[in-house]
């Protein structure tokens, strides 16, 4: 067995879970937090123009981040388990690379096995009662290509790598790994699957872009064998 990648990194929301977390924070505001979120992963609109926007019509407390944590493990894409684990067998560096909130991002890599030193996502503040109090406002990830700078920044990736995502942050990504497929499952951005370099509609085809045992459903494009 060769494998074709040493790493593979994936976003979480709407590619390792099935929903976008800031929008199952809104409440009230979910209409226009969500319209802000597609947009900023079509790529209409800068994440620093939406990201605070978003969390100060949220304002996210403990109690929020704990249902948003168990909604996120409930909401586990198919072959979210399998694919993660058949990866860590192989011997591949797994991690989670995210714009979400660290708490709960952090839930769904302890129910998938992956260490929270591999997690990179934004922080989130609570007062001493568990209220709102702010954000990781300094997060590259809470910024328009902050994912591209910080994966550049893991001096420690085994190469060659690959980023799975849905989004346009995701792609803006591309330039610091070596291959990216675009996720499709949950949600389909055209601009975004049209750049990648594969397009994913099952998550167990990373098993196979890596040459492993994967799902019978073939990705669009495929890297030839070295």
């Amino acid at each position: 067995m060769t494998l074709r990648f040493r790493a593979v990194l994936f976003d979480c929301d709407s590619t390792l879970v099935d929903v976008e977390g800031i929008d199952e924070l809104a409440r009230e505001h979910r209409a226009a937090v969500a319209e802000l979120t597609a947009r900023a992963m079509a790529g209409e609109l800068a994440l620093e123009e939406v990201y605070a926007r978003r969390l100060t019509l949220a304002r996210p407390g403990r109690a929020d981040l704990d249902a948003l944590a168990a909604r996120y493990v409930a909401g586990l894409v198919p072959g979210a388990r399998e694919t993660v684990a058949g990866l860590q067998a192989a011997g591949v560096d797994v991690r989670i690379v995210s714009g979400g909130l660290r708490p709960a991002v952090l839930a769904v890599a302890r129910a998938l096995a992956v260490s929270d030193d591999r997690v990179y996502a934004v922080g989130v503040s609570l007062d001493p009662g568990g209220a709102y109090a702010g954000f990781e406002a300094e997060s590259p990830l809470a910024r328009t290509g902050g994912k591209r700078r910080l994966v550049e920044s893991l001096d420690t990736l085994p190469r060659p790598s690959l980023l799975v995502g849905d989004g346009a942050t995701d792609l803006e990504a591309r330039p610091a790994v070596d291959a990216f497929a675009c996720f499709t499952g949950i949600a389909h951005r055209e601009p975004v699957a049209a750049a990648a370099d594969f397009v994913i509609p099952d998550l167990r085809m990373v098993l196979e872009i890596c040459g492993l045992d994967g799902h019978s459903r073939r990705p669009r494009f495929l890297i030839p064998d070295s």
